[in-house]
């Protein structure tokens, strides 16, 4: 029988279709989802008769161990002992194009098998679990309302796209969702957690150099453009910070601190008004080197604390990120701060000298300072101890 392929980029009724795929998954079905990397075969492996369906699929690929796919970041606290160090992975990592590999103790272990009613070796491989959080809004929808493991298996040859022919390939699933290419056209990256950090496993989407800047403590202010608002507020929060560790603003990312600003309709690459820079640097604190940058998902998964101008840049980062809203604030409580572009320097230094207040209540608020060198940001990455190969999607 053909397989029932929905262009979700098309079809007349996406939020009917996408209820229906939740409950083929529910029902035990095996549904082909997207993720931000590749497309791959999803289902329940508390169903013994799915499980051998996908089992039979990752026979067929040459897949060597499962790997549950979470909706909503949470959610690994069920599956895995909820330590700083894993709290910090999952919290700096996902939802992202990142799988991690956890230790899991052998009572919790047969306590979640039981739970789930599955075998221990259906979840866990010598004592691991891996488990990852994609970020794909397709796939949240479908599999969010699924209480139930959900495993995830990459499909034959499929990679960022599903080919034309699909619907008459004969695989084995009872549905396919198909959003388009994928964001990445790689594999995700996979990373060991352990009680000191973390080892990278299998390179991928995030180079080693990438990891540790998404792990990094991470300041964010978001604007329009990133040339007025977000970068002062991203030279003068500099100045703070470095003040208050004792180290020079330009020396920060050696200690595992990044202070960064994005606009939301920002043109890449444009400097800061000369009122910006002259302005903050009459409050010591160096805009010159400043170069806008657009509001991305990656940006927002990176930050620890993320300061809006305004209501409307909230909205923004709200639509861009599902997760983003939970480290979001205005920066000024009492509302938006207003746009000074085409104004005076006078009224850029009476912002800049508003915006220093503003910046020291809210790190305060927030114990940004308190926690700054106290993350897994710092710790560098050791070499795993032996490659994994295989086809964790």
């Amino acid at each position: 029988m053909p397989v029932r392929v929905i262009n979700i980029m098309t079809t007349l009724t996406p939020d009917e279709d996408l209820r229906g795929a939740t409950h083929t998954l529910r029902d035990g079905g095996l549904v082909v989802l997207p993720t931000e990397t590749v497309y791959g075969v999803a289902g329940r492996l508390d169903l013994p008769g799915t499980r051998d369906r996908l089992r039979a699929l990752r026979a067929a690929n040459n897949d060597m161990a499962w790997t549950l796919h979470l909706a909503d970041p949470d959610a690994a606290w069920q599956h895995v002992p909820r330590t700083k160090s894993a709290e910090r992975l999952v919290k700096k990592l996902w939802p992202g194009p990142v799988g991690i590999i956890f230790d899991v103790p052998a009572e919790m272990q047969e306590a979640n098998a039981r739970r789930l009613n599955v075998q221990p070796g259906d979840l866990y491989e010598r004592g691991t679990i891996a488990l990852r959080c994609p970020d794909h809004p397709v796939f949240a929808e479908v599999v969010g309302p699924v209480d139930a493991p959900i495993a995830l298996t990459r499909l034959g040859d499929v990679g960022s796209s599903l080919p034309g022919n699909f619907a008459a390939s004969g695989v084995d699933v009872d549905l396919a969702i198909d959003a388009g290419p994928t964001r990445f056209n790689k594999p995700s990256t996979l990373v060991k957690a352990d009680a000191e950090g973390y080892s990278i496993v299998r390179a991928g989407v995030f180079d080693e150099r990438i990891i540790q800047r998404q792990l990094r403590t991470t300041i964010l202010f978001v604007c329009s453009g990133n040339t007025c608002r977000s970068p002062m507020a991203e030279a003068l929060a500099r100045k703070i910070v470095a003040e208050s560790i004792g180290v020079e603003p330009e020396r920060l990312e050696e200690h595992g601190i990044d202070v960064r600003s994005a606009g939301v309709y920002a043109m890449p690459g444009t400097r800061a008004t000369p009122q910006a820079v002259e302005a903050v640097r009459d409050l010591s604190a160096d805009l010159s080197a400043h170069r806008s940058q657009a509001l991305t998902p990656e940006l927002l998964h990176a930050a620890d604390a993320i300061y809006a101008m305004g209501r409307s840049h909230a909205d923004a980062v709200a639509m861009l990120s599902r997760v983003a809203t939970s480290r979001l604030r205005l920066l000024d409580a009492a509302g938006d701060i207003e746009d000074p572009i085409g104004s005076d320097v006078q009224t850029y230094r009476t912002l800049a000298e508003k915006m220093v207040g503003l910046i020291r209540q809210r790190l305060d608020e927030d114990g940004i300072l308190k926690g700054i060198g106290k993350g897994i940001g710092q710790t560098p990455a050791k070499p795993a101890e032996k490659p994994v190969e295989g086809g964790r999607p």
